[in-house]
């Protein structure tokens, strides 16, 4: 029994660290390319739509990879950039990398929730692009944290679909000892510890939301 909860433990710890690392990053890169998406879309303030057009189709090519085959995809470059494929740190560049358009197109539809009325009458003050860009940011910015919850919920499962080619985590561990070794009951923990923490930070988001729309 001790053995199986110290398997359950250092493999959430990992799923953990795969996660946020990688939630991390994605936010890091996810948010600029979201709103260079939207303010360079059509009627936006730096309007650019052949830009946008090449830049989003680049976007979406990324997302339509499912993520098992991005990820073998990405194991050279993990190779390259750590010198290995598997474990946690490999699948951080990979989830990474994954998440990113994603994230970048979730940030893109909250920031089309501003009300354009706002963009005008900062123009006509005479913002510079840059203030609009900060007032946009903050004024979308429960929409933005919504966002980013489910960005974060999908890596969770993107994580534990990295446990297949080696990645660590709950994942691995439920296919290679609960899956292929015939033992249902980690395979059982895994699902539950999961569901636990998809439902800690789908509550933890909407606490802060709804604190964020209140003080709005």
């Amino acid at each position: 029994m001790n053995t199986v909860i110290s398997l359950l433990v250092e493999s959430t710890i990992d799923t953990l660290i795969m996660t946020f690392c990688s939630s991390f990053f994605a936010l890091i890169f996810g948010l600029p390319l979201g709103i260079f998406l939207f303010v360079t879309n059509k009627g936006g303030i730096l309007e650019m739509p052949r830009v946008n057009q090449i830049l989003g189709m680049v976007v979406n090519i990324m997302r339509s990879f499912p993520f098992i085959i991005l990820i073998v995809l990405l194991l050279p470059l993990s190779r390259l950039l750590i010198g290995t494929s598997i474990g946690v740190g490999a699948a951080i560049i990979s989830l990474s990398i994954a998440a990113t358009p994603f994230v970048a197109r979730l940030f893109e539809g909250a920031l089309l929730e501003i009300d354009k009325g706002l963009i005008e009458a900062s123009l006509a003050m005479g913002a510079s692009y840059l203030e609009i860009i900060k007032m946009i940011v903050v004024e979308t910015l429960p929409s933005l944290l919504q966002a980013f919850v489910n960005a974060v919920i999908s890596i969770i499962g993107y994580s534990a679909m990295a446990g297949a080619v080696g990645a660590g985590g709950l994942g691995d561990l439920a296919i290679r000892i609960g899956f292929q070794s015939s033992q249902p009951d980690i395979l059982f923990y895994t699902v539950v510890i999961i569901i636990i923490m998809v439902q800690g930070i789908q509550m933890i988001g909407d606490f802060v939301c709804k604190r964020l729309r209140k003080y709005k």
